[in-house]
Parts: C-alpha cells; sequence; structure tokens
C-alpha cells in the first residue's frame, strides 16, 4: 500500500502531523461537495508548494477537442472535460508583512486537518513559525452547505503567539484558473465582467463553447475575539491573458478585498466568508449577479454558526438513513462511512439533469459526467438509502438521452433506431476518444437495460417501463440484433471485435459477458413488449407509433437470443472470458512479483494484452448480474477459475469478488476484497489518489456489505437475507428503504435481529424461511 498516515477513526478522516509529500492526496481524501458543487481540500492561504487545484460545478463543462495520434473514422470530436471552476475559498494572509505559506514557513506544528464525515464538516489547525520569526496559531473550519446549496462557509482564525502583530486577510475570487486535465491547454473560461459592492465580491464568466454562464460571488465579515471588527477594505485586482490564440487580450480575473489590523498577542483575528456558484442552469442568465446577491443575503442572515448548525442537522438525517455501523474494527468502519460519505457528496437527488461522476468533485481525470457505473453500481445504493424517486431520476437521465444514443449509434452505421448509449458523457453524446472503449466497450449499453430490471425488482415500480424504460429498451435491442452477426461455421450468432469489462484485453471476439448480457437484453426485451402491450395498450400504442416497432421485429429478437455463441472450455468447465482466452500463458496473480505491480504503471500496453491478467471482473460480472441464472457450483468453479487471474486494478472489481466471496461462505477472502474496495482510496491501493477519488466504486462497498455480509437479494419480490459476519467485527448493521418502509438488520456473531420502523406487515425470507416483521417488534433470528 502506498499510504498509511489516514488515523484510523470511526467518523473522521483524520492527518495529523505536517508532510508536504501527502498534500495533494489529502486535498482528494477530503474533499467537500454537497451535490450541486465540490471542492478539493486546498488550503485557503497561499500554498507554493505542490498541489492540485480543483473547484467544480455541477452539470459544467468543456468539449476539449479529441486528441489522438491516429484518427479513425467514427471517433467523437471532443472529451468532456470537468471544468476547474473559479476559486472562491482564497484568503492570502500575512503577518507583519510576511505572507503565511506552509511551504516556506520555518516549522511547522501540531499540524492537524480533519474530516468530519459526521458533520461533512473540514477542520484544519497549526502552528507555524514564518521566515521573519512570527508564530501564529491558525483553526480553519469549511464546509458546502446542504441546506444552501450555492454556498460554501469558511472560518479562518489566526492568533499571534510570541508577539503583537498586524495581520492582514485578502479574501479574493479568481476566474484566471487552469484545469489539470486539458487536452490542448485551451482556455476554458471567459471573464465577463468584475464587481464589488461593500464586502460583496462577483466574478461572471462563461465557459468557451458550451456558453455557461457562472457568478461566483464572496462576501466577508470580521472579528476579534468574537467580536465584529468594522475594518475600511482596499480592492485588489490582477489581470491574465485570455481570449483565443492570436487575439488574445488582458482582462482582470481577480478581485480581492483587503483587510488589515494590528492584532494583540494572544488575540484572535477571524474572517468569516460565504461563497460560492449561482449559474444558469438554475437561474436567468441576465440575473446571476441579482441571484448571487440574494444568497449570499440568506447566508449571511442566517450567520456561519447557524448554518453550521444546519450542516450538522442535515447530514444527521443523511446518516439517520444510510449508516452502516461496525463494531469492533475501526478501520472497516472508517471505510465504509467514508464510501457512504463521499457518494451523499457528489449526488443528492434533488437534480435529475445530474449523474454521478466517476471522480465526483474530487478531480478531472476521466471526464464526463457519467459512465456505465451509475447503472451497475451506484443505483442500488441509493435505491436502498434514499426514496426511490432518487433511483427513478436516475432512470430518467438515460431516458433523456435516448435520442443522442440513437444518433450515436448512426455515427457508427446502425439503423432503424438502434441505441448505443455512450461510455463516457455529459449530454447523451459520447465523448470518449480511446476507440478499444469508444466503439468496442459496448457491454455498457446493457447496463441501461439491467438497471431497469434492478429498479423494478426492488421498488416494485411498474409504471416506469411503460411510460419510459421500455423506448430504452427498445433501442438497446435493436442495436443487440444488428451487433450480433451470423457465424456459419459456429452456426450461432457471434460478436466481434468487442471489450469487455475488463479492459486489459481489447478488440476480442465473443466476450461472455457481453452476449450474455446482449442475449438477456433480446429475451428481456421480448418480455417487456409483450406485457406492456397486455397491460398498458395505450403506453404500447404511442410507443409504437413512435419506434415503428412491429411484430416480426419482436419475434426475431428471440430468434436471435436462441441461438447465441457462448465460449466454453470442456477442460475447466467454465465459460471462456472470450475467444482464444486459453491460448495465454496462464500464470497467477500470485505468480506476479509486486514489484511489477499494478501492471498498468510497470509493463507496456501489449504485454498487458498478451497476459492473462484481468483489470476486473469480467465473467463474474455476469455471475454478479444474473446470480440466479447459474448454480452454487457453478459460481464456484468460475470464482476459482478467475480469481486467480483478476489483479483488481479497477475499483470496480473487489467489491462483485466480495460479495461473491461471501455468497461462497469464504469469509476470510470476503473480507479481505472489502477492505480493499472501502480503503481503496485511504490506503491509495492504486497509488493515484492524489488525482482524485473513485466514488462510482463506493457504492460496490456498500454492496459488499448488505449483499456480500447481508446476504440481501430480491426473490419474488422479497427481501432476502443470509447474513453471515467477518471474525474481526462483533456486530454490524444497516437499514434498507424498501417499498416506503424502512428495516433495520443488525447481525451479531450469536444471531441477526429485524425490525421496521412503522407500516404494515412485512415479509421477508431468512436463509429461505419466511419471517414477518410488524411495527415497533425486534424479530431475532
Amino acid at each position: 500500500m502506498h499510504i498509511e498516515y489516514i488515523i484510523p477513526d470511526a467518523w473522521s478522516i483524520i492527518e495529523e502531523n505536517w508532510n508536504p509529500d501527502h498534500v495533494k492526496s489529502s486535498e482528494s481524501l477530503m474533499s467537500l461537495g454537497n451535490g450541486t458543487m465540490g471542492q478539493r481540500a486546498n488550503f485557503e492561504e497561499k500554498y507554493s508548494g505542490a498541489t492540485f487545484q480543483g473547484s467544480y460545478i455541477g452539470g459544467v463543462y468543456y468539449p476539449d477537442k479529441t486528441r489522438v495520434g491516429w484518427w479513425k473514422n467514427g471517433y467523437p470530436e471532443y472529451f468532456a472535460k470537468v471544468l476547474n471552476a473559479p476559486s472562491w475559498i482564497g484568503i492570502k494572509v500575512t503577518v507583519n508583512g510576511e505572507k503565511l505559506d506552509l511551504h516556506t514557513c520555518t516549522t511547522v506544528q501540531n499540524f492537524k486537518r480533519t474530516l468530519n464525515m459526521k458533520e461533512g464538516v473540514l477542520y484544519r489547525s497549526f502552528e507555524a513559525t514564518l521566515k521573519n520569526g512570527m508564530k501564529v496559531a491558525v483553526n480553519v473550519t469549511r464546509f458546502l452547505s446542504l441546506a444552501i446549496d450555492e454556498i460554501g462557509a469558511i472560518k479562518y482564525e489566526v492568533t499571534p503567539l510570541n508577539q503583537d502583530a498586524t495581520i492582514s486577510y485578502e479574501p479574493y475570487l479568481d476566474s484566471g484558473i487552469t484545469n489539470e486535465d486539458s487536452n490542448w491547454d485551451d482556455q476554458f473560461w471567459n471573464t465577463l465582467s468584475i464587481a464589488d459592492e461593500d464586502q460583496h465580491a462577483f466574478i461572471v464568466a462563461n465557459t468557451m463553447k458550451t456558453e455557461f454562464h457562472v457568478c461566483t460571488m464572496m462576501s466577508n465579515q470580521l472579528f476579534v475575539e468574537g467580536r465584529p471588527l468594522q475594518l475600511s477594505r482596499k480592492r485588489t485586482e490582477k489581470s491574465s491573458y485570455q481570449g483565443t490564440v492570436g487575439n488574445k487580450q488582458e482582462t482582470i480575473t481577480y478581485i480581492g478585498h483587503y483587510y488589515e489590523t494590528d492584532v494583540k498577542q494572544g488575540e484572535t483575528l477571524e474572517i468569516h466568508k460565504f461563497g460560492g456558484y449561482v449559474s444558469d442552469l438554475n437561474h436567468d442568465r441576465e440575473t446571476l449577479m441579482t441571484a448571487a446577491k440574494t444568497v449570499l443575503s440568506k447566508a449571511e442572515t442566517t450567520g456561519f454558526d447557524a448554518l453550521l448548525q444546519q450542516q450538522k442537522e442535515d447530514w444527521a438525517a443523511v446518516w439517520a438513513m444510510a449508516d452502516i455501523t461496525i463494531e469492533g474494527d475501526v478501520k472497516a468502519q472508517q471505510g465504509i462511512r467514508f464510501n457512504i460519505f463521499q457518494l451523499n457528496q457528489t449526488y443528492s437527488g434533488k437534480d435529475a439533469r445530474l449523474n454521478i461522476g466517476p471522480k465526483g468533485f474530487t478531480g478531472e481525470k476521466y471526464g464526463g459526467s457519467t459512465y456505465w457505473d451509475t447503472e451497475a453500481y451506484c443505483i442500488p445504493f441509493y435505491m436502498a438509502t434514499k426514496d426511490q424517486g432518487v433511483a427513478r431520476n436516475l432512470l430518467t437521465y438515460r431516458y433523456k438521452q435516448l435520442d443522442k444514443a440513437i444518433e450515436n449509434a448512426e455515427k457508427l452505421g446502425f439503423t432503424k433506431g438502434a441505441a448505443l448509449y455512450p461510455m463516457v458523457t455529459m449530454n447523451g453524446e459520447e465523448c470518449h476518444n480511446e476507440w478499444e472503449i469508444t466503439f468496442e466497450e459496448i457491454h455498457r449499453n446493457g447496463s441501461m437495460v439491467f438497471a431497469i430490471h434492478n429498479y423494478e425488482r426492488f421498488t416494485g415500480d411498474t409504471s416506469y417501463i411503460p411510460e419510459m424504460g421500455l423506448e430504452v429498451i427498445i433501442g438497446v435491442a435493436r442495436f443487440w440484433k444488428q451487433r450480433f452477426n451470423w457465424s456459419a461455421a459456429k452456426e450461432k450468432y457471434v460478436m466481434l471485435g468487442v471489450t469487455g469489462p475488463n479492459e486489459y484485453e481489447n478488440n476480442v471476439n465473443n466476450n461472455w459477458f457481453t452476449n450474455y448480457l446482449a442475449t438477456w437484453c433480446l429475451e428481456y426485451a421480448f418480455a417487456k413488449a409483450h406485457q406492456v402491450k397486455q397491460e398498458h395498450a395505450t403506453d404500447y400504442d404511442r410507443i409504437i407509433a413512435k419506434t415503428g416497432l412491429t411484430d416480426a421485429e419482436i419475434t426475431e429478437w428471440q430468434s436471435v437470443a436462441s441461438q447465441v455463441y457462448f465460449p466454453y472450455s470442456e477442460k475447466y468447465d467454465v465459460f471462456l472470458q472470450q475467444d482464444g482466452f486459453l491460448d495465454k500463458e496462464l500464470i497467477s496473480v500470485a505468480d506476479l512479483p509486486m514489484s511489477e505491480r499494478p501492471i498498468n504503471q510497470k509493463w507496456s500496453w501489449d504485454r498487458i494484452l498478451r497476459s492473462p491478467y484481468i483489470k476486473q471482473a469480467d465473467t463474474l460480472q455476469g455471475f454478479y448480474f444474473f446470480e440466479d441464472h447459474f448454480t452454487q457450483e457453478q459460481l464456484e468453479k468460475h470464482f476459482d477459475f478467475y480469481e486467480p487471474f483478476t489483479v483488481h486494478e479497477s475499483s470496480l472489481s473487489p467489491c462483485v469478488h466480495a460479495i461473491q466471496a461471501a455468497k461462497l461462505g469464504r469469509m476470510e477472502q470476503a473480507y479481505t476484497f472489502y477492505l480493499r474496495t472501502s480503503r481503496l482510496d485511504l490506503d491509495d491501493y492504486n497509488k493515484e489518489v492524489e488525482e482524485g477519488l473513485h466514488i462510482t466504486s463506493m457504492a460496490g462497498t456498500w454492496m459488499s456489505v448488505v449483499e456480500g455480509f447481508g446476504g440481501m437479494r430480491i426473490q419474488e419480490g422479497k427481501l432476502s437475507f443470509e447474513p453471515q459476519i467477518p471474525d474481526a467485527w462483533e456486530r454490524y448493521s444497516f437499514k434498507i428503504n424498501f417499498r416506503g418502509q424502512t428495516l433495520t438488520v443488525e447481525v451479531a456473531k450469536e444471531n441477526t435481529q429485524f425490525s421496521i420502523d412503522q407500516g404494515n406487515d412485512l415479509k421477508i425470507l431468512v436463509h429461505g424461511t419466511p419471517v414477518i416483521l410488524s411495527e415497533h417488534r425486534t424479530v431475532v433470528v
């Protein structure tokens, strides 16, 4: 493991002792978000050491022109960049004329940074000796409000320790920022106007090409020893060159408010800074500054302390439903809460235009706002820990992009309404620019349909498919029908030139997972089309008129599905990941020196492609999706065959293996996989945490506990459990929001307790035996 400096704690992510080598990693690990915006845990004061500055606004992006060495027909024209937004958090600090900068201080003592996940608040404190000999104590509190989701708040305190001092604060806004991730070093933001009024300041800027308009704002209040301090301010400005190449001009992109005062030794000077963004996603473009003033006024009227208390109460409400408790294993407890916390920071479910990016608000890698991760991993978490409307919003997001999915397929030569959902997208267009992913990792299409199936079986909501879902199912079925081709040699339908979930195998034939998922989609489409026709005739007539679907086409889906080829090994009695897998030299991961891992950082791509090593669960992903299609013996054979070749260098891999190891009763192995998925970022398994967190895989961590150790499944419309407990744990508990009722499950070594808070009796299955739950009565099994 790469980093081990995070102190184990049940409710907090804690860093102690100053180490510049940890700055960028901690900026990721202690990121903040509220579903609308987010930011890395950058220092407010100037820091001249290595840092990755990042603030992000949900839904705002830039179409960075694709950059490839060899253009292939059909490439997306752009790769969507999550934009580093204008910064509002900055506060320059000087003490007796010397800038406070942890990189240049002569000593830094008692450094502590704490992300309190229970409260949704970031705390930082330290004592520093500046180059001029001044010693100061600094305490900082920062959060992004859940209650007013366009506002963040900072309380910054400086106390001179060894003598009286003249201290200045310069809170500022800066739109002259750049992205860490950029193809051509384009200018992403264009500054339109800068203004200030009393203790307020504003920068209005728009994104190039996409024309999102954003007003970045701040207001400032100063106090000494808790008493309001009225100081005159001086406006400061800075310019940078903005514009297109050959047409750049100097533009003011920075505005600061400079305050200076004398402070006695031992007294504390503090500033309360409110800041954030209003955008034309939610406000009229012409009145952004007015909207910003209204938001700032609301925050100021509430006040820092009251807004902080509201933050604690709002997070308490989130945890009341989403928390998983683990007793006896503090690292496991810290891991699961970290994952749940980051998921809730990234997506609240309030805005159906937003989705769950793989880095959330913690970094820029991967681009795009959504991958197939949402449908395959995230929807179960949001279904079970929030109102079902949140999951429905995620499905609606894809439905609204169906036309774009049809366009994506048309660009590749597919016809008649076939839909190919993108690997990476912001608005429904494909914007991923690696050919082996963009063109060939098409299994993502099936995840759109599987998510609809998963939603219906969990929530019991039968209205989504006739209202919206069937149109998606039809488009995907049409794609699979055309993507298969008949092999005269095999006398079966085959699928050539694909990449499965295991991206360490590109351009293969007959990836088993892709073939199986596509076959299921065709069968599911056949069944649902007939069901909607029989039960929702009006909706069916509307869909037929819109899509041109015919009975003959539906029959063709079933015909193709019944004749698909699946690679299989008689010798090992397993389905093969793809044609030719057994031609590889089958050396297990156990025989791979740790010095050569991760192989994606140590090996050439050619060597990886020729190896048997699996980046993430591939065939086993199919066994996870369709567990009830296979026997326990089949699962065991496939797990034992593929797990030894899996290097888990995708964040999405360990959770599937944890669930399946638990299903097989291999709790020690399941526990090891659980720790890997829950502490993937905290312990930096893949040596890349400074680039941002793996947000979507965090939902898999939740699945590892609930579906793995808790054994939760849906069987014939009922919740079913087969609970187990790792040896390292004394007990654990979780809650499930199931069809309007909240079920609490508490698992100990000696028994499992089930209860519901209110409502009608709920019938569940425990190890296959029916159990009836009534409100306010605990059942012990």
